[in-house]
């Protein structure tokens, strides 16, 4: 913001009066072109300025439960597992056993068990 002001708008050294109000008034126009800068930078770059068009689209989607994208992800996981060696697979599977045990209990609940073989 500064920086902005002081480079670009030249609050510094576009005027050059010695008058407090001068200053103020200087200083206003100075943060007023800047507001405006920035309404026109947030009007043709931000979705949220569509109006309720933005608002509505976002209503549609509904929020991904945290336990469904696990439960997902483990899908994925386990699916990409079936794909590839024995050895990687044993591999994966006891490192994804520690992990979950190292998860809280609520957490766990939702995950399938997994056998490491050691």
């Amino acid at each position: 913001f500064f920086k902005a002001t002081k480079s670009f708008l030249k609050l510094q050294k576009e005027f050059q009066g010695r008058s407090y109000d001068l200053l103020i008034s200087h200083t206003t126009i100075v943060f007023t072109r800047f507001i405006l800068l920035s309404w026109q930078n947030r009007c043709s770059t931000d979705n949220r300025t569509l109006g309720g068009m933005f608002y509505e689209l976002c209503d549609e989607m509904n929020e991904l439960d945290w336990a469904v994208a696990l439960t997902q992800l483990m899908d994925i996981l386990h699916d990409a597992l079936t794909k590839t060696k024995k050895s990687i697979k044993r591999w994966v599977t006891c490192q994804l056993t520690q992990w979950i045990e190292s998860l809280p209990n609520y957490i766990k609940v939702y995950l399938p068990k997994l056998g490491c073989e050691s």
